[in-house]
């Protein structure tokens, strides 16, 4: 991290694995130097969660002055939807998948369940694939596995992950290969996201450079998953500057360095 760093005028996170643990609420510390940072510089947010998750991961866990909301772009379900804050948070725009095309991903999910042989986990908490509207999700143990266990859900995430990727990337292979007028991501510790085609990063970054006016050489993105295959990699091809993390910790530590060490 050098002085060029600073005169960036737009920091761009991952929510998942980089602001928060998988799932998981923001914890404190991490809060108040997102309301320092907003303070300083515009702020963006872009994760594969839904709306209602950036609600009780993110916003209602954030202490920050409402005059200083208005720094705040979030990209809920990878950019295909997007919020800012006017006297409360709007939804400037929503690119949902059709009733048709949300029926036809689940019947693919299903089918490329069974051609891979897919083992299902013994025990799973919600739902496996949930419908969000502009996005349709596989979680393999089930999308409340946090909610319900709490820091053992989130061991489990990641012991699956460490486990099973290679059997999620051949899911999502498959997947693609059943849906090619769609966009497939491996996402997160272990989710496979379906979005209309052409949505990821790299499209967050053009809608976040259209709609705030902010070129991408202005820009750091700083995610969990950047490498080939993660779900932050397309990001890469904006040509936006990027920094990986591998977790909050690390993502604090950008943060006081953006904020010029005034966070204690």
């Amino acid at each position: 991290m050098g002085p060029a760093l600073r005169n960036k005028k737009l920091i761009v996170f991952d929510l998942d694995g980089t602001l928060t643990e998988t799932k998981s609420e923001m914890d404190a510390e991490m809060s108040g130097l997102i309301a320092k940072l907003l303070g300083v510089k515009k702020v963006a947010v872009i994760g594969g969660g839904k709306y209602e998750l950036f609600k009780s991961q993110f916003i209602n866990r954030l202490k920050c002055p409402k005059c200083l909301l208005g720094n705040l772009s979030l990209f809920p379900t990878t950019s295909t939807s997007f919020y800012r804050y006017e006297s409360g948070w709007k939804k400037v725009y929503a690119h949902a998948l059709s009733s048709g095309e949300r029926k036809r991903i689940k019947r693919a999910f299903a089918r490329a369940l069974k051609i891979i042989k897919y083992v299902k986990p013994k025990k799973t908490y919600g739902k496996v694939i949930e419908d969000r509207g502009t996005q349709v999700t596989f979680s393999a143990l089930g999308q409340d596995v946090v909610s319900v266990l709490g820091k053992k859900g989130v061991a489990l995430k990641k012991k699956w992950r460490d486990e099973n990727t290679d059997v999620k990337l051949k899911l999502a292979k498959t997947l693609q290969k059943l849906l090619p007028d769609l966009e497939v991501r491996a996402a997160g510790y272990t989710s496979i996201d379906v979005t209309k085609k052409g949505i990821d990063k790299a499209y967050g970054i053009r809608q976040i450079e259209k709609h705030l006016h902010i070129p991408v050489k202005d820009m750091v993105f700083v995610g969990d998953a950047l490498f080939p295959g993660g779900n932050d990699y397309a990001a890469r091809r904006t040509g936006v500057k990027c920094l990986a993390v591998s977790g909050p910790g690390e993502a604090k530590k950008i943060i006081k360095f953006l904020i010029g060490g005034r966070a204690r």
